[in-house]
């Protein structure tokens, strides 16, 4: 287990569901990888991540899906890519991602409570 932390550092982390509108190959990336857009609703808008969710995900599976994302990291640039969400998912027993994803439709930019 990782070290504790308090209920201020928790609430910190902006994480909200979103729903994926476009995916793309992303060439450049060093390991096998999409671009995505997400569109996380009005008050947010659209955000760009880059996912390492090839292995169990086509791209055609993956819009329309929501899925949840911090959206309070900073940008980060991935080769010619400006990421600016981070994705969650759980890596199953071979290290490939499995999307965290929300059990019935809710509203783009619904928070985390």
């Amino acid at each position: 287990m990782e070290a504790q932390i308090s209920w201020d550092d928790f609430v910190k982390v902006d994480l909200r569901v979103g729903t994926i509108i476009e995916v793309a190959d992303f060439i450049k990336a060093r390991k096998p990888a999409y671009q995505l857009l997400i569109d996380f609703g009005e008050e947010i808008g659209i955000l760009k991540s880059s996912a390492q969710i090839t292995h169990h995900y086509t791209k055609a599976e993956l819009v329309g899906r929501q899925i949840i994302a911090v959206i309070n990291f900073p940008r980060k640039q991935i080769a010619d890519f400006m990421s600016e969400c981070l994705v969650t998912g759980f890596a199953d027993e071979q290290g490939d991602i499995i999307l965290s994803t929300v059990e019935r439709a809710l509203p783009n930019g619904a928070k985390l409570i």
